[in-house]
């Protein structure tokens, strides 16, 4: 199992920021490329291939909705759509059993251990993308520095390069869905 350590860093109450990156425990993550089913439109990373379901293509939408409704630019729906690539190819996954490393959740894999909220709402793609969004807008110039790093900022992985395979999906992704 392709495991990815990084640290859970938002409470929904607040953020803890310090030195230039935001602190909280480290977190595992477990793959959830097995999850792929009745692919509708293919998604080609730089190192990878998936299929969007309806479930992933529901779920861009809804990362696209809490963006707008955050009032923030399509840079941000981009940053999170690839973000949510690289950590549950867009699945809102629940508990995987023994498939999961501690408490990850939902599409950007946030543990409710660590204060991103509790299970049922880290599962509810508004919520988490809400609160990924809340620790990007605490990142000073997200909106000018490279995909992977403001990603990275956020989600302090251990692969902080691994969200840059995803930006042209991503952004191809926001293209499309942006106005419908």
């Amino acid at each position: 199992m392709n495991t990815m350590l990084r640290k859970s860093v938002l409470g929904i109450a607040g953020l803890a920021f310090t030195g230039g990156v935001f602190a909280g425990p480290i977190a595992a993550h477990a793959d959830a490329s097995a999850h792929v089913a009745k692919p509708v439109v293919a998604v080609q990373g730089e190192q990878s291939t998936i299929n969007l379901n309806d479930e992933q293509t529901a779920n861009v939408k809804a990362i696209i909705a809490a963006t707008k409704k955050a009032g923030l630019p399509d840079r941000a729906a981009v940053i999170s759509i690839a973000t949510a690539l690289q950590e549950s190819k867009l699945e809102n996954l629940g508990h995987l059993g023994d498939r999961n490393d501690h408490d990850s959740l939902g599409l950007f894999q946030q543990r409710p251990s660590s204060g991103w909220g509790t299970p049922e709402q880290i599962t509810d793609p508004e919520y988490s993308t809400l609160a990924f969004l809340k620790g990007l807008k605490q990142v000073d110039g997200w909106q000018d520095m490279p995909l992977t790093k403001a990603a990275q900022t956020v989600q302090v992985s251990a692969y902080p390069d691994a969200y840059a395979q995803w930006e042209k999906q991503a952004t191809d992704l926001v293209n499309k869905h942006w106005n419908s």
